[in-house]
This record gives C-alpha cells, sequence and structure tokens, in this order.
C-alpha cells in the first residue's frame, strides 16, 4: 500500500531530513506539520530551540514551507523565552529547500 502525503514529498522528506538532530514530538504527513521537542546544543547548554515546519501547499515551492524556531535560555535554573536569531529559520528554510531540490533530481534521475 502507497501512502499519499497531504503535502509536498520532497518538501516532507527533506525537512525529516534537515531536521533529523531534533528529537521530534509529532510529525503529521496530511496536515504537513512538524514539531519538535527542545532541543540543547552541546556547545550552548544555557539555550534550547524548538522548532515547527508548516508545509502548506503540494508543490515545490519556497512559500510553501514556513519554520518557526523558538529559543530559550536559561536563567537562575529556569528557562525564559528569549528572541531567536532572525536568521535561524531561514537558514533551515533553505537547508530544507536545497534537500527537497536534491530529492526531487535524485528522483527524476531514476525514471530517466
Amino acid at each position: 500500500i502507497r501512502m499519499t502525503l497531504g503535502v509536498n514529498s520532497y518538501l516532507w522528506h527533506a525537512s525529516l531530513d534537515t531536521l533529523s538532530f531534533l528529537p521530534l514530538v509529532s510529525a503529521d504527513p496530511f496536515g504537513g506539520v512538524i514539531i519538535s521537542e527542545w532541543y540543547v546544543s552541546p556547545t550552548s547548554p544555557n539555550e534550547r530551540l524548538k522548532v515547527t515546519v508548516y508545509i502548506m501547499d503540494r508543490a515545490l515551492r519556497a512559500d510553501a514551507l514556513k519554520v518557526v524556531v523558538f529559543r530559550q535560555t536559561a536563567s537562575n535554573g529556569a528557562w525564559q523565552d528569549a528572541q531567536p536569531s532572525p536568521d535561524t529559520a531561514h537558514k533551515l528554510e533553505d537547508a530544507i529547500l536545497t534537500r527537497a531540490r536534491e530529492l526531487r533530481l535524485a528522483t527524476l534521475g531514476q525514471t530517466g
């Protein structure tokens, strides 16, 4: 049985590949939403990030993808909401789009 995704399959698989370093809370291939758990980088133990990816179209287009990054910093043993760097989400979107194009080219190459 072949499952049909509700969103662009290249964007979906590219998002999972790009976010593979993050533990995921949920991944809904029909609604096109991927939500990560909080992630603490070994190099920045006083900071954590959480990422939500929205895939909003069946087409492989840049405007079909939206990445939202949440950031918290540790202060006196408690996590406080903090402003993420504006280019963090942009860099993730670029990485996902690049990976999606790679997956598409690999698929097209196999059919020839």
